[in-house]
């Protein structure tokens, strides 16, 4: 049994930890020249595993509400095999189940890996562009305001139809 006071110190270092991982990833991710597109709706998660380890979960919903992002999750698991949980978070599960389905049908070539860089973009923004979803820009490979806003509306009809 541990004493209050052990406790204490391992919440101290817990904290003391994740906060030692968040600004080496934030300086990681700034020296990758990370573009503010490709950002995160909201904050990234961590998790400290009872190992003690810290492990991130990248989110990115590019500009979507929870409750968009849990429609285009419901979507996903309807269409394209994901099976994670239902949770609003677009983390790399999601993007995975993404990718597959635009690299089927919309020109993505890269790595099915959950990654949103800029080919994930691109054929997303050949999707919202060719499915009618409201994307007129250039497929650019950049998720500006106009891909956000045809994203967002793709998600309603997730959430309306899912």
């Amino acid at each position: 049994m541990t004493s209050p006071g052990e406790n204490m110190q391992r919440k101290i270092l817990s904290r003391s930890l994740v906060s030692v991982v968040a600004v080496v990833g934030v300086a990681a991710g700034s020296l990758a020249g990370a573009s503010a597109g490709f950002a995160a709706s909201g904050p990234a998660t961590q998790q400290v595993t009872t190992a003690g380890t810290v492990v991130p979960f990248a989110t990115v919903n590019l500009g979507l509400s929870t409750a968009q992002a849990k429609g285009v999750q419901r979507w996903l698991a309807a269409e394209w095999g994901y099976t994670d949980g239902i949770d609003g978070q677009l983390g790399t599960n999601s993007w995975k189940a993404f990718q597959r389905m635009l690299k089927a049908y919309h020109g993505y070539t890269g790595a099915i890996d959950g990654v949103v860089g800029s080919g994930t973009v691109s054929a997303l923004q050949r999707f919202l562009r060719d499915n009618g979803w409201g994307y007129t820009g250039a497929i650019d490979g950049v998720a500006g305001s106009g891909t956000q806003a045809a994203f967002k509306t793709f998600a309603n009809w997730c959430v309306s139809t899912y």
